[in-house]
This record gives structure tokens, C-alpha cells and sequence, in this order.
């Protein structure tokens, strides 16, 4: 199978979920090989974050990735969209620390990417092989993931948050899957627990009910949104978990199993499991 970059760029503006600070951000084609690439316009042309496992620095709530002293904040979203579309190569031009928000999802994205068109190159995809298994464990969460030789990538999701709400839920998608109609309107969600600690911390500032679902075990979903589907919540950690792994700069040719996955178990892992090649 061949590269793919973007027909023509694609521009949004929203928030910041954490910061909550305005954001404009184009996504332009890249040349063949070049994968993707962050660049800082608001400190200089040479401000540029290379989207790779090795610049992971933080990873609450988010995932933070860092080169030579230029940040860019939670680009799981934005990085799934563009793996879940098919897109090898494209250079992100973004005027503050974070990805927008926007929808809460990766909607917004791929539809931008599906009209604005994907268009072949020449060279061809290359792909991670795996030789042998590779599992990943956390002893604190219990997490794991799980990296198995297959015919073509794929992505198993098990979420379990001991709520009566969530309960346990599973999720999977796979290559020759819909993107666009399975994994990208599943919206980000916390307990509201969560909301006033993370506040209290300066985090969640751009967050709203309508771009994130809020979880109550008493209540219920607060503002009682309608579902996008019944596991959305799996569902959104696996979009995640496919931006986080888009990190690795290749796809994996393999099954990729993960229980309670997160951010961090999700970028540990691929660091250890790239080590491991």
C-alpha cells in the first residue's frame, strides 16, 4: 500500500481543553516520508514537535509532547483522526500549546480530511512487523496492552471503571473498518467527581458538556446527552489509544489489545515495545 498526505489543507479554531486558550491550527500535505510534524507558529517557523513516541513528556489527562523546549498538548485526537483516515504525512501548523478541543471527538477532523480530499503517493506504507509478542503491564492501574502479530493492524479495547454507569464495555476496530462512522464520534468523558479537583489544578478550563460527557453514578451522563453509541466511552479511549500508538511514526502490522488503557499506559508501552525491535 502506498503513503497518503491530504488534496488540499484543512483549518480549525476552537479552545484548548485544558488552557482553555483560542486556537487556530491548519493541517497542510506533507511530502512522501516525512510522517507528521508539529510547528509552533506562535514562537517561530522553526518551532517543529515531530509527532514520535520519544517526545512524550506528560501524559495527565492528555498527552504532552515536547522537542528541544517547544510543547504541543493533546494532539491524541487530532493524531487519530489523521491515522484512522489513512494519512501517512502532514505538517500541523498551530498558534498556542494546545490542539483545539473542538467536538470533543475526532469528527470535525476527519470530515475536514474526507472533503478536503486524501490523495495517494508515490512511495510505499511502511509498516512495523512483529516477529514475536510483546505485552505491556502496569502492576499500579492493573492495565495492559497486548501486541500481536496479525494480518493487519487492529485494535481491541476493554474498559473497566467499576462504575454503575460505565460498568465494563469493549470496543475494537480494524483496518478495513469505518474510521469516520465507528471510532471518531466518541466524545472524551470524565466522572463528575473529577470536575472540581481538575478545575482546583487548572486543567479542563475549555472543557464543556457539550464537547466532553460527564459521568455521575448517582445521576447518571449529567445533561442526559444522547449517546452516540452505547460503549461510546470505550470507544473514545480507543480512539485514543490509536493516537497515542500513532506515535510509533508507522502503523503496526498487528493486534493491539488493551485493558484500561490511558494515556500513560498507552505511550509507555509503545516506548517499550519500540525499544524491544
Amino acid at each position: 500500500m502506498k503513503q497518503h498526505t491530504l488534496k488540499a489543507p484543512c483549518s480549525f479554531a476552537g479552545r484548548g481543553l485544558h488552557g482553555g486558550r483560542p486556537a487556530t491550527m491548519q493541517v497542510l500535505p506533507a511530502p512522501e516520508g516525512s510522517g507528521v510534524s508539529f510547528v509552533r507558529t506562535d514562537i517561530g517557523p522553526d518551532a517543529m514537535v515531530p509527532a514520535l513516541a520519544g517526545n512524550v513528556v506528560r501524559t495527565r489527562r492528555g498527552t504532552t509532547l515536547s522537542h528541544q523546549g517547544v510543547e504541543v498538548r493533546t494532539p491524541e485526537h487530532l493524531l487519530s483522526a489523521l491515522s484512522g483516515m489513512g494519512i501517512d504525512n502532514a505538517l500541523v501548523r498551530l498558534d498556542a500549546p494546545e490542539v483545539p478541543i473542538l467536538d470533543g471527538c475526532a469528527t470535525t477532523f476527519a470530515e475536514a480530511f474526507r472533503n478536503a480530499g486524501i490523495v495517494e503517493q508515490q512511495a510505499e506504507r511502511e509498516m512495523i512487523e512483529l516477529r514475536s509478542p510483546f505485552t505491556y503491564e502496569d502492576p499500579e492501574s492493573g492495565s495492559r496492552l497486548v501486541f500481536e502479530p496479525a494480518a493487519e493492524p487492529s485494535f481491541e479495547v476493554t474498559i473497566d471503571f467499576r462504575s454503575r454507569v460505565i460498568g465494563v464495555q469493549q470496543a475494537s476496530f480494524s483496518a478495513s473498518g469505518d474510521y469516520l462512522r465507528e471510532v471518531a464520534p466518541c466524545r472524551t468523558f470524565c466522572f463528575l467527581r473529577e470536575v472540581l479537583p481538575l478545575w482546583a489544578t487548572g486543567l479542563i478550563r475549555g472543557g464543556s458538556l457539550g464537547s466532553s460527557l460527564v459521568v455521575s453514578d448517582s445521576l447518571g451522563y449529567v445533561g442526559k446527552p444522547e449517546l452516540h453509541f452505547d460503549n461510546e466511552p470505550a470507544r473514545h479511549k480507543l480512539l485514543d489509544l490509536m493516537g497515542d500508538l500513532s506515535l510509533a511514526g508507522r502503523p503496526v502490522r498487528g493486534r493491539i489489545t488493551a485493558y484500561k488503557p490511558g494515556h500513560h499506559v498507552n505511550t509507555e508501552a509503545l516506548k517499550q515495545f519500540l525499544n524491544s525491535l
